[in-house]
């Protein structure tokens, strides 16, 4: 049975958790993205918890982690604080990997640069590497146009509205990728109601990280990303890092790969083909392979 703990670390912050394997087994570390929670990765960390201690975290703003007011809170030098804290709380001095999602990316290549001390191995899945995307935020209308569902994340009523009808702007978010006019076959009605239980105790801290980024298309009124630059050794990991790529993923395209050996020298690419940007729900089986084979 999966284990739930809350992690109340020094610096105030509390981390609720999820966790399955043995506790003086090696350690992998799972960070969610948005809109989900720790819990989505249950059918991995119990797939890998025969050889593994796995532990998922909801990141701070999530489910019943510490969910600050502030914006400024939820910048990455925040969350990797977080993180450090918790693994120094369960006693871990190194990963064996940090596997990451989404948002959960955003932070792992952060902290795969500035603590590479702390994993032995990163695997990313659908993340875009800071470089890459900040080029094509930058350059390409069609990046633009595939992250401009950030603008409307980022305004201030975007969690009243996102709530109206039982979540009815926040649904499609799983059926998109894959041009679906219905759910998808992995989101049936009690999944639905897991993520009903995440959302229902807060949006806020979620929809923070959008707004703590500098990270998005440029607008009329917030050009920001447009005069950013990202020094080669700031973004560039030095870890050997296996990355999972869905080809069908509409908000994250294919050119954000392009070049990524550059920042990731010791880069393994899988690409996988009609896989939309929620892999790990749709085919949990391959992914678990796929670490499998990163960490072997």
């Amino acid at each position: 049975m999966i284990e739930t703990f809350e992690a109340l670390l020094p610096h105030g912050i509390t981390l609720s958790c999820r966790a399955f394997g043995p506790k003086d087994a090696p350690v992998l570390l799972f960070l969610h993205g948005f809109p989900e929670a720790a819990f989505v990765w249950d059918e991995l960390i119990m797939a890998l918890g025969s050889d593994y201690r796995c532990i998922a975290p909801n990141l701070r703003g999530y489910e019943r982690s510490s969910r600050p007011s502030e914006v400024e809170a939820y910048r990455a030098k925040h969350l990797m604080a977080d993180l450090e804290a918790l693994l120094k709380h369960q006693g871990v001095t190194q990963l064996e990997a940090l596997v990451a999602h989404d948002w959960g990316g955003a932070v792992a290549w952060n902290m795969a640069v500035q603590r590479p001390q702390l994993m032995k191995r990163l695997i990313i899945i659908n993340s875009p590497h800071p470089a890459t995307f900040l080029r094509e935020l930058q350059s390409n209308s069609v990046q633009q146009a595939s992250s401009a569902y950030m603008t409307f994340l980022c305004r201030p009523d975007a969690e009243s509205l996102l709530r109206e009808n039982d979540y009815a702007r926040l649904w499609p978010f799983f059926s998109h990728d894959m041009g679906e006019s219905g759910d998808p076959a992995w989101l049936t009605e009690a999944v639905k109601q897991q993520y009903r239980e995440v959302w229902n105790l807060g949006l806020q801290g979620a929809l923070n990280y959008y707004r703590a980024s500098p990270l998005r298309p440029p607008t009329v009124d917030d050009q920001t990303v447009m005069s950013l630059q990202f020094p080669p050794e700031f973004v560039t990991v030095k870890l050997p890092t296996h990355v999972i790529w869905a080809e069908a993923d509409i908000a994250l395209p294919l050119v954000l790969i392009d070049g990524l050996e550059a920042f990731v020298p010791q880069l393994t690419l899988t690409r996988v083909p009609g896989a939309s940007h929620w892999i790990v729900h749709e085919q949990p089986a391959l992914v678990e392979a796929e670490i499998r084979r990163a960490l072997d």
